[in-house]
């Protein structure tokens, strides 16, 4: 026996008056409402409806049957409501995963821009140096770098391209001078950020080689190691070595003059920003604004971040020697 299809046909029935006129309502046979009632009785080893050839009547128990069945039935409708209506109106909470720096330079910012359209969201967000399941860690969204992702069944959103770029303190050039080619990085010290998104080598390609076929690597030493592009940034503008870092951290400090770039005719290998979500498909409605609120508002804050590194202004000059 379906007792939700149980309960809807005995409160018609009450409704209705007559299990002929609830038969209508749900365009049914009179015989198989009866037997839902009729089951539903059998069930609850309980009579609940006195039946006459001329007029039905709830016994005790029905009546204190019926109103328990009416807050159950309101309670469904109503999560079914909140439920096919959460593709349409956004609210509740939106935990979003990111790496780190990605959360701190980018995110943040946004997630305030967010929150001012939907005031009915809560964002929460989670911020590490792993990459999570998205489904295991109950994660709604995750943003991810990547030069290729993994098959997976999630839906993957690209939101633009982020960029390395090489970078040391003025101080520290004076002292240990400008390094013109990368192969003359390996007579200086760099700094290793260890982090998910990047190898651990630095792989330079010339203006003239970008299809791969003029590569040249620079493994960075073990002299400081650290897994935040941010803390790697400080170490950097304290005069420690050369590093590495993605555009939308060095950005900050090439402006503020804290470091300069280095070896700006050679490239390194870009990476994609995504965002991974579960499903195209009945997707929530806080879920599908907040990557479309992503799609309007990551590429231009990417694309002013690549502008400052590719500004001269901000390149190491002779005189830094």
């Amino acid at each position: 026996m379906n007792m939700l299809h149980a309960m809807q046909a005995f409160v018609r029935v009450v409704d209705a008056g007559s299990f002929t006129a609830a038969a209508q309502q749900a365009e049914s046979s009179t015989a198989q409402v009866s037997r839902l009632v009729a089951d539903l009785e059998n069930h609850l080893q309980a009579r609940l409806l006195h039946r006459t050839t001329r007029r039905l009547a709830l016994t005790e128990t029905g009546e204190a049957f019926l109103l328990q069945c009416r807050q159950i039935l309101e309670q469904i409708d109503d999560a079914c409501a909140q439920a096919s209506g959460s593709h349409l109106t956004p609210r509740g909470n939106l935990r979003v995963h990111a790496l780190t720096g990605l959360g701190i330079q980018l995110l943040a910012t946004l997630a305030g821009r967010y929150s001012e359209q939907y005031p009915e969201v809560n964002i929460e967000l989670v911020l590490s140096q792993r990459q999570p399941d998205l489904l295991a860690d109950d994660l709604d969204v995750v943003i991810t770098l990547s030069r290729e992702l993994p098959d997976s069944e999630l839906i993957a959103q690209p939101l633009g391209s982020v960029s390395q770029v090489v970078c040391a303190a003025p101080q520290y050039l004076k002292q240990h001078g400008v390094p013109s080619t990368p192969a003359e990085l390996q007579a200086h010290r760099c700094l290793q950020l260890v982090d998910p998104a990047f190898t651990d080598t630095w792989r330079f390609l010339t203006d003239k080689a970008l299809s791969g076929d003029d590569l040249f690597v620079v493994v960075p030493g073990k002299t400081f190691k650290v897994n935040v592009a941010e803390a790697m940034s400080s170490a950097a503008e304290a005069g420690m070595g050369i590093c590495l870092l993605p555009d939308y951290v060095a950005a900050s400090a090439l402006q503020r003059g804290s470091l300069v770039r280095l070896l700006p005719h050679f490239h390194l290998q870009e990476k994609t920003l995504y965002a991974l979500y579960p499903s195209r498909r009945f997707l929530d409605a806080k879920v599908r604004t907040w990557v479309d609120f992503l799609k309007q508002q990551v590429p231009q804050q990417l694309a002013d971040y690549h502008q400052i590194v590719q500004n001269p202004e901000y390149w190491a000059r002779e005189n830094e020697t």
